[in-house]
Parts: C-alpha cells; structure tokens; sequence
C-alpha cells in the first residue's frame, strides 16, 4: 500500500507542481526546476557586498509538523478547484497515525519523505514570499531556510519582529527562537557556506564566500575513513571511493574560496594513500623489492624496509614522496582536489 500511496503522491505532484511553479517567486530556491543551492548562496553573497549586512535569520521550530491543514488546503484550492484533487490530497494529509495504540487523525503536519511535502511546503512559504517582496525586503529562501538582509540593526529588529509576527499571526508557524537572530557577515552561514571578508584595497566592506567550519571537518573524517589500512578493498576501489566523494563535494562547495585549504588537503590525502599503498606491500622483504622498483638503491630500500618509524612518518618521508609521485598516483586514478577545483570553478563561470 505504501509504494501505491507513493505513486499516486507522484502523480499529484506532476499536476500541482506546474499550477503553482508560475507563482513561486524569484528568491525562492528549493526544490524547484532550474533551482539550486549555488544560485541561493549567491544570491545572499550579492545582498550583503550591495551593503544590506545585517542579516536576519528566523528558523521555523518543527516546520513540516507544524503546517495546519486547513491553511494549506485552502491556498491550494485558490488554484485547483477539483474537488476529486482535493479530497485525495486531504486523505494524505490526514492519515492517521498512532499514539499510544490509538489512530488519530491528524489536522496539521507534513509527512516528510514524500515526493509532495516539498511542493506542499513551497505553497505554504509562497505566502512569506509574496508578503516579503511586496515589503521590498531582500531575502533567501532555500525550502524552509530563510534569511533577510538589511542596513542597520535597528531596522532589522523591527523587521524581524514583524516578520514574526505574520508568521505567527497569518501562517501559525512559530519560530525556533535560540537559533533565530540578526548577524553579522561574519557570523551568519548559509546551506554550508561561510562569508569572510576579502580584505582587498580596492573591496572596502566586501565578502566572499568560505566553506563552513564544520563542513570541512567532515569532509576530512570521510577522506580518513576512506584511506584507513583496515578497510579490507583493494586501492583502486579506495581511489574510487575517494573520487566519488572528492567530485561531489568539490563541486558543491566550489562558489566558495577555498584554493588554499584544498592545496593542503591534498597534499595530507597523497600522504595517506602513501601509507594505504606502503602498508599493503606488508612484509619487509616484498618492501625492499618494491622501492627498488621504484628506483632506491639497494642499501637505501633495506634500511627503509626494516625500519622502525611508524607507517605515516615513513609515508611523508622524502623516500616515498619522490619515488610514489603525484603523477604515479595520478596514474592508479587519484584526482586531485586543486586540479579537480579548478576545473569545477571555470565550468562555474
């Protein structure tokens, strides 16, 4: 039954989403064709260099449980007069759920991980979005994310309030007040972005956009994860792996400035892969045999295959650095994330 709810969940989605598309307005960036997180984050990096740097952020405490049906149902019938759509659509939103052995039916939320609940929270947010735009506020809004960028805050707190209270008031959303707040460029993050100043002669008060401190931190605990001795796979599937990953953050992340870090990253990935390669070759003799390969003389493979140093000092050593090259690894499939991030960052132009 519930791949069948699914499929008829689809097909109501095929019908809504072209109705209420012409209506969404143009700063709204979720789930939406030809929409995306990139053309959000810039979006929001344009505000604050136009010089509307005190930014109001407001998150919606529980949103897709707290949407009220009847609102909703009647936004969508403004649009879709089918009764036939309507009750399908309302025997979704209402169906039962159990709390303490009983069924009851609910009068508000979402179900989240439906192909509808993302329109469906669009529809809702429409509303916010037509209010802020008729206001003539700069704002972002990704889903149920959204920001306001304004001069003065002064004018923000007034601003937020009333944002608040329409919220409250029109929509009956309320609003995680501990993670609500204006902030400062610097201090405000946006889908994984940071904002940093770019602290050039000629760009007084201008920002540019950095990966999120967080985001680089998971990034390397994937990287390590992927390059540990004890995962039992061969390397190329390693290097498989890491491609995989090094692509799809790369190319998400690749609005940001983040040459330098990359540079870094990249050299600490080839001493990892380094130590995966060396702690595969095992025992000492089969090493000695394969950094003579490598081109180390005889008397330098011994003392290296039989040394005591632990297997990481060994990897950042001259000995592997000049004879397991960037261009050897290149050779087995490594991509590397500065070449990788050029690429990416031109195709973005």
């Amino acid at each position: 039954m519930y791949v069948v709810d699914r499929v008829y969940q689809q097909a109501l989605h095929q019908v809504l989403q072209p109705i209420f598309e012409a209506d969404f307005q143009a700063h709204s960036y979720g789930f939406r064709p030809n929409h995306n997180t990139h053309q959000a984050v810039a979006r929001s990096l344009e505000n604050i260099n136009s010089g509307s740097q005190d930014v109001i952020y407001i998150d919606l405490k529980s949103f897709f449980n707290q949407v009220e049906h009847h609102i909703l149902l009647d936004l969508i019938y403004k649009k879709v007069k089918c009764n036939t759509t309507m009750k399908l659509l309302r025997s979704f939103l209402r169906e039962p759920i159990q709390i303490k052995g009983k069924l009851i039916k609910r009068r508000k939320s979402v179900p989240q991980g439906s192909p509808l609940s993302p329109l469906l929270s669009n529809i809702i947010l429409n509303e916010l979005d037509k209010e802020l735009k008729n206001r003539e506020h700069k704002y972002v809004r990704y889903a149920d994310d959204f920001s306001i960028y304004v001069r003065g805050k002064e004018s923000a707190k007034q601003i937020g309030n009333s944002i608040y209270m329409y919220l409250r008031d029109k929509l009956h959303l309320p609003i995680n007040r501990d993670k609500s707040g204006i902030f400062r460029p610097q201090t405000f993050s946006l889908l994984g972005y940071s904002f940093v100043r770019t602290y050039k002669k000629a760009e007084k008060d201008k920002y540019q956009l950095v990966v999120k401190k967080s985001k680089w931190q998971g990034f390397k605990q994937k990287l390590k994860h992927l390059t540990k001795k004890t995962i039992p796979i061969s390397f190329d599937e390693r290097i498989k792996r890491l491609n995989l990953l090094i692509r799809g953050w790369v190319n998400y992340f690749k609005l940001g400035s983040i040459q330098g870090k990359l540079k870094k990253l990249d050299q600490w990935l080839r001493n990892w892969l380094r130590y995966c390669i060396c702690h595969h070759w095992k025992k000492p003799e089969r090493k000695r045999k394969n950094l003579i390969r490598l081109g180390i003389s005889n008397g330098q493979a011994y003392a290296w295959s039989r040394t005591k140093m632990r297997g990481l000092a060994v990897a950042q050593s001259p000995i592997l650095g000049t004879t397991i090259t960037v261009k050897r690894l290149k050779k087995r499939g490594y991509i590397s994330l500065v070449e990788y991030y050029k690429t990416a960052s031109l195709l973005n132009r």
